[in-house]
């Protein structure tokens, strides 16, 4: 089961995923050089590691150039930092236009935590293909991600059996069962990556970004955001706020909530998608298969969750379709509108006993691929929100809580409020109830809020333009559906970011795309 903000972890990466060790581990000899002035050794890419998802060296760009990996050293403990180094695996697409017009670097994170950008970046890249003309197209494996000294907790086969617990405990069996399965993974996780996990924050990944924005040679940071990305981006402007230069946040986390409101949150902005799936499919002219009404729609798949409950059916063969994994691959299917058919087709096969496209769905989220493997994004996500988050919660808490989670989705508060669960027992006390990203000073952020957005609602732009502190923060708004809007290229969007990031032209606050 997930992390409480498990949910919008997966988000730009597992659409990724769908469409398509050279990295030093932590614990290298203590050094003495200036790692600002470290040069990267540029080399084409390798297939991704198990860690980032595996799969197939990424293809030639469109016009043919190569992508290009490298490895940045970086301090293990940034309040060490002549001590042990780690290295932090970055992937590049050299400016396609002429150099005399060349910005500098524009560095991506697509979200999580978690999320490996060395694999994700080369499944976007025609959609970046305005922004290459003059930068180079940057991104990065985040401390704990993938290759850079990736955190690891339990294997492929204890995976599956995590992924298949029953996620929303009925009674106290159920629940001493996920209260052990979970100490048992947060236990595997500081068994094997106990230096990494104290070092593992988003402050220290924000660190990482301005060293590599001194080892790629510009003297601001150029920077697009997505999903976690945006709280990663508001950080770093928090920190360094001289040093941003155009940046754009996509998807926007909101900063002001615990974890325990942004779980609540994502309850809504998951019954909101499923409210919009409904009436889209029974509002066409075919017959919507998998219900006659809006609301007939919902209640097949509430029984559908219910019946799996208590016998789940064949999924991909040896594992079944659990409630735990119907519910995650509903919500992966609810991230994208182009995912909605699929949640169709998943719906039929499953009412027929047949939870294949459910499951694979489900394993997108986890990032399991067609072989067994699982990326390491579960583990990433959950050490950096424990080593973020400073709240803790009882099983007390979550069933104090479950009548607004209910209140807020009845087919996802119960899973979300259970989610809380997992830092529980996490050995690395958390840092803060909520980030801070107030950015006096800041060159002008673009921040892009979805009114249909599931992972991240759309309430969040409003508080992140709000936090980062007036003449910083500009709000854009896409009516749309789907997690982020930038990918979901709508033209008003896309000529708003591109003309910020390209020509420094800063829309009006306020602008509305639809």
């Amino acid at each position: 089961m997930p992390n409480p903000s498990r949910l919008r972890a997966a988000a730009v990466t597992a659409t990724a995923l769908l469409l398509t060790s050279m990295v030093a581990g932590c614990g290298d000899d203590a050094q003495d050089e200036d790692l600002t002035a470290q040069k990267l050794s540029w080399k084409d890419c390798p297939a991704p590691s198990h860690a980032e998802g595996g799969g197939g060296a990424p293809s030639p760009l469109p016009d043919g150039d190569q992508w290009q990996c490298a490895t940045m050293k970086a301090p293990l403990d940034w309040d060490d930092p002549k001590g042990d180094t780690i290295g932090i695996a970055l992937i590049r697409a050299r400016a396609s236009g002429d150099e005399s017009r060349r910005i500098g670097s524009l560095v991506f994170n697509f979200g999580g935590p978690g999320g490996s950008g060395v694999s994700t970046l080369p499944a976007f890249g025609e959609e970046y293909t305005a922004l290459r003309t003059r930068y180079d197209l940057v991104s990065f494996d985040p401390r704990g991600v993938g290759r850079s000294a990736g955190v690891d907790c339990e294997d492929d086969q204890r995976l599956d059996a995590y992924f298949q617990q029953d996620g929303t405990p009925d009674d106290a069996v159920e629940r001493t069962a996920l209260l052990d399965n979970t100490k048992d993974f947060n236990a595997a996780c500081e068994k094997n990556s106990k230096k990494m996990l104290p070092n593992v924050r988003t402050t220290d990944a924000a660190r990482d970004m301005d060293l590599m924005r001194q080892v790629l040679g510009d003297d601001r940071l150029y920077y697009f955001g997505i999903s976690y990305g945006t709280e990663l981006g508001g950080v770093y402007a928090h920190l360094f706020p001289e040093n941003v230069g155009r940046a754009v946040f996509d998807a926007v986390v909101d900063p002001t909530q615990t974890s325990e409101q942004g779980s609540l949150g994502q309850a809504r902005g998951f019954q909101l998608a499923l409210d919009n799936f409904a009436e889209d499919c029974t509002s066409k002219t075919q017959d919507c298969p998998v219900g006659d009404t809006a609301q007939d729609v919902k209640d097949r798949i509430a029984g559908l969750l219910h019946s799996l409950d208590a016998k789940p059916i064949p999924g991909i063969f040896p594992r079944e379709l659990t409630q735990s994994a119907a519910t995650n691959g509903i919500a992966q299917a609810l991230y994208s509108k182009d995912f909605w058919e699929y949640l169709t087709e998943g719906l039929e096969q499953a009412y027929a006993g047949d939870g294949k496209i459910l499951m694979l769905l489900s394993d997108l989220m986890n990032g399991r691929n067609e072989n067994g493997e699982y990326s390491n994004i579960t583990a990433a996500n959950i050490s950096i929100n424990c080593a973020d988050d400073k709240p803790r919660y009882s099983t007390a808490d979550v069933q104090r809580k479950l009548p607004e989670f209910r209140a807020a989705s009845s087919l996802f508060g119960d899973y979300l409020a259970w989610g809380m669960v997992s830092c529980t027992d996490w050995p690395v006390a958390g840092a803060a109830d909520h980030p801070d990203v107030s950015a006096p000073g800041s060159a002008p952020i673009l921040v892009v809020g979805n009114t249909g957005d599931p992972a991240t609602p759309y309430e969040g732009a409003r508080k992140m333009v709000e936090a980062l502190g007036p003449g910083v923060g500009i709000e854009l708004t896409y009516q749309g559906q789907g997690h982020g809007a930038y990918g979901s290229k709508n033209k008003c969007v896309q000529t708003a970011v591109d003309g910020y990031l390209l020509n420094g032209k800063v829309p009006a606050a306020g602008t509305v795309c639809s």
